[in-house]
């Protein structure tokens, strides 16, 4: 259908009556059942969606406000895909205008959804689509050739590719044994096999995500961002990250933070008479939802950044893009199709052990979180993010509480005999740090210090200021002999 952009074009196309192609609605008041239409269009060969005209043909017009628009607009933003349609306001006479709104169908995005449905066209009638041929629409798009992630990336050779990076996931993959056949060092032939690039060696945009070099200008979205903020809200940072890299580089980075600023609560095991300590989120289900918000994500979205927020009172992932077409937050809690939006960067996912049992993954999370005492995380779509929720306390470490005995009992490794030995006369944090070769202050304080105090074998030198500059520590009468 040619684009209506005049009064006459408007006329004209009226007098075909609504069909296949066309559908009449007599103002936006009924925008809800329109869309539904035009969602129908984009599944199809396309359309128009006429606001302004009666069941019967006549053009009457309606209306048009700046609030009219701003509603057309919000009303396109639960399209579940992307769209871009700008409404075509065409003048009536003095008071009224019709709002047109037009797609083109044989999209490589179908099939669409509007509010998480999907709709076709029968003749000139609107309806939901069956769920075999809607879930065979899927199939189809996941095997198509012109996604983003197989799509040729800008200014790219394989001198911009890290190819020790490449070989170092390859001899993973092999090891496991998802990756046969010789290997050998050339980059290319490894790519290729992994279809990251073309036949004749022109690299794609998928290369890049997982081992690119430089993502500036043209790969921005490459990032993560990461925040442990104070309180419940965004007012006050206390830690802050945020990286470009390649995927898997990502991945680590997010988890040394999660380690960083995750507490360790414990108990006391009679039979072993020692600290147990309980990570605050199982380590395999906060990768699995990291990895999902690498894989899943809208790498389309030109600026968007994968961000992990860390609150006192829950831990948040932020994906770019809603989840995968056909998969609604609700199905995540249940067994649910797998459907890949970046189905070659999720195969080398898959290689290397980070992805295990396809469609599966939201569902393991939900039974790590079960077996170790926690809520399953909450999964929802927050304008065209997709966001995962862990509601675990962060803020302040729980208590540790025993069992049977009222004392934590530390083992004695060699790092806590040295710290023992230098604190038989007082010792600052930083000189007992220094003992044990641990580089990382807040781990050694977790690890060490705090345990070793609550057991009572390390003291305070100046108990009643505990954060004082001029603190210092000391072993006990309890402290066990060497």
């Amino acid at each position: 259908m040619k684009k209506i952009k005049t009064l006459t074009e408007l006329q004209k196309i009226i007098k075909k009556g609504e069909g296949t192609d066309l559908e009449f609605k007599r103002s936006t008041g009924e925008i809800k059942e329109g869309l539904h239409t035009l969602c129908a269009f984009l599944n199809g060969d396309g359309g128009a969606l006429i606001f302004g005209v009666t069941p019967k043909s006549v053009l009457e017009g309606q209306q048009v406000s700046d609030k009219t628009l701003r509603d057309i607009t919000q009303a396109l933003s639960r399209f579940d895909s992307s769209v871009n349609i700008p409404p075509q306001v065409i003048k009536v006479d003095k008071e009224k205008s019709a709002i047109v709104l037009q797609v083109e169908g044989h999209s490589t995005s179908i099939p669409f959804t509007y509010d998480g449905r999907p709709y076709e066209r029968v003749s000139s009638s609107t309806r939901r689509m069956p769920k075999n041929k809607y879930e065979q629409l899927l199939l189809d798009r996941m095997h198509k050739t012109r996604r983003w992630e197989n799509l040729p990336a800008l200014d790219t050779t394989l001198k911009n590719i890290d190819k020790d990076e490449v070989l170092r996931i390859i001899r993973i993959a092999e090891s496991l044994g998802r990756f046969t056949g010789p290997i050998g060092r050339n980059a290319m032939d490894i790519l290729k096999r992994l279809q990251l690039c073309s036949p004749n060696g022109e690299i794609y945009q998928g290369a890049v995500v997982l081992f690119g070099k430089n993502f500036l200008p043209h790969y921005a979205q490459c990032e993560l961002k990461m925040a442990r903020f104070r309180g419940t809200d965004k007012t006050e940072f206390l830690d802050q990250k945020d990286i470009r890299a390649p995927a898997f580089k990502l991945l680590e980075e997010a988890e040394i933070f999660c380690q960083r600023h995750f507490p360790l609560p414990a108990k006391i095991m009679p039979s072993q008479m020692r600290r147990v300590e309980k990570p605050l989120i199982p380590p395999e289900a906060m990768r699995e939802i990291l990895v999902n918000a690498l894989i899943h994500r809208n790498y389309s979205i030109e600026g968007g950044a994968v961000s992990l927020a860390i609150f006192d009172d829950r831990v948040e992932v932020w994906s770019p893009g809603r989840f995968p077409e056909g998969i609604t937050p609700d199905m995540l809690k249940r067994n649910h199709p797998s459907i890949q939006r970046n189905p070659t960067i999720a195969d080398v996912f898959h290689r290397i052990g980070l992805i295990e049992k396809w469609g599966r993954g939201t569902n393991r999370v939900i039974e790590l979180c079960k077996a170790s005492g926690i809520k399953r995380p909450q999964f929802e779509e927050v304008g065209h993010f997709a966001l995962v929720t862990f509601a675990v306390h962060v803020g302040v470490t729980p208590q540790v509480t025993p069992q049977v005995t009222p004392q934590v009992t530390p083992q004695v490794t060699p790092q806590v005999e040295a710290i023992l030995k230098a604190a038989r006369r007082p010792r600052s944090r930083d000189e007992l740090q220094a003992v044990t070769d641990i580089k990382d202050r807040e781990h050694f304080r977790k690890k060490y210090l705090l345990p070793l105090i609550q057991a009572g074998w390390l003291e305070m030198t100046i108990p009643d200021k505990p954060n004082s500059r001029l603190q210092k520590y000391q072993s006990t009468e309890k402290t066990p002999e060497s």
